[in-house]
């Protein structure tokens, strides 16, 4: 039996995840204030020392851990130089203490690696391992489209289009913390937006695969108070969607890959099939959002298995 553990710390969640002869994974999203619309580095990292023991220990509780040949963790948000964030300092720690105390390897890679490989594996595109691919990875804090290829070890990405200002996740949480939901927002506000009764249209500013959606945020928070949450919150969804479908066509994508937590939206999913001939490849919902899941895929892949 051989299995292989995966870590990642991101800006909200603290995430473990083994893979190999069994899949096993546990997460816990680190706790924001009541009204606040996210946390501080230095908090992040607070929450993730803190929580990750027990994680830990509930991960590999009835495990073998002697049965597991590497460790893997993402140490920075993406493959580039220069890529830096103190919350994945916490994981980094966490796993060589690990991988030292098991005498197995440590492998790193990028938090964005550990998307693609997710949605890759959850969405049964394996192909795409074997070829130059576009996705797009949607989070709280990112919206890039991207060209990439995996050489072996990790993905060789090229930013090719995303956000000038804002991301889309930021969009939803701005929105959602002022129409009175808890952070982060995202499931929240595309269950309100399946029950919208009136189409409301926000403004889409895209120029060569990269877009603008602070003016839709500006929209959106005047609508508040004038028009129903449900209405509003399906508006900010359909924009994004609306923004993205321009965007892809402005860099001749024909068929993408969806990964990241704004990639769950079943409403934003719903709105890119039905409006578009792009084909879109989906990371399931449990995967789309952070996990360290592609992480232990990516480890296990490095050690040849």
């Amino acid at each position: 039996m051989s299995l292989f553990l995966g870590v990642d710390t991101s800006n909200y969640t603290t995430s473990f995840a083994l893979s190999g002869d069994f899949d096993r994974s546990e997460r816990q999203i680190l706790p924001v204030p009541e009204g606040q619309r996210g946390i501080r580095q230095s908090d992040g990292v607070f929450w993730h020392i803190k929580q990750a023991p027990e994680l830990f220990g509930k991960l590999t509780d009835r495990v073998d851990t002697s049965k597991i040949k590497a460790v893997g963790v993402s140490t920075r948000p993406r493959s580039v130089d220069g890529s830096y964030m103190p919350v994945f300092l916490a994981g980094e720690a966490f796993a060589s203490v690990v991988s030292s105390t098991l005498g197995v390897p440590l492998h790193r890679f990028s938090h964005q690696d550990g998307h693609l490989m997710a949605g890759i594996v959850s969405a049964e595109r394996e192909d795409l391992l074997e070829k130059e691919f576009f996705s797009v990875h949607l989070s709280g804090g990112t919206l890039e489209i991207l060209k990439s290829r995996y050489d072996g070890n990790i993905f060789q990405s090229k930013i090719v289009g995303g956000t000038k200002d804002i991301s889309a996740g930021q969009l939803i949480d701005r929105t959602g913390v002022a129409l009175g939901l808890s952070f982060p927002c995202g499931r929240k506000l595309s269950e309100l937006a399946e029950k919208a009764d009136r189409k409301i249209t926000l403004s889409v500013s895209e120029k060569d695969g990269y877009i603008n959606l602070s003016g839709a945020e500006a929209q959106a928070m005047r609508l508040i108070g004038k028009d129903s949450a449900e209405n509003i919150s399906r508006a900010v969804i359909e924009c994004i969607g609306k923004s993205l479908i321009k965007a892809l066509k402005s860099v001749c994508a024909d068929e993408v890959l969806m990964v990241g937590g704004v990639a769950s939206s079943s409403v934003l999913r719903e709105y890119l099939r039905k409006n578009s001939d792009i084909s879109f490849s989906f990371a399931s919902p449990e995967m789309s959002t952070d996990n360290a899941w592609g992480i232990a895929r990516l480890t296990q892949l490095r050690e040849g298995e």
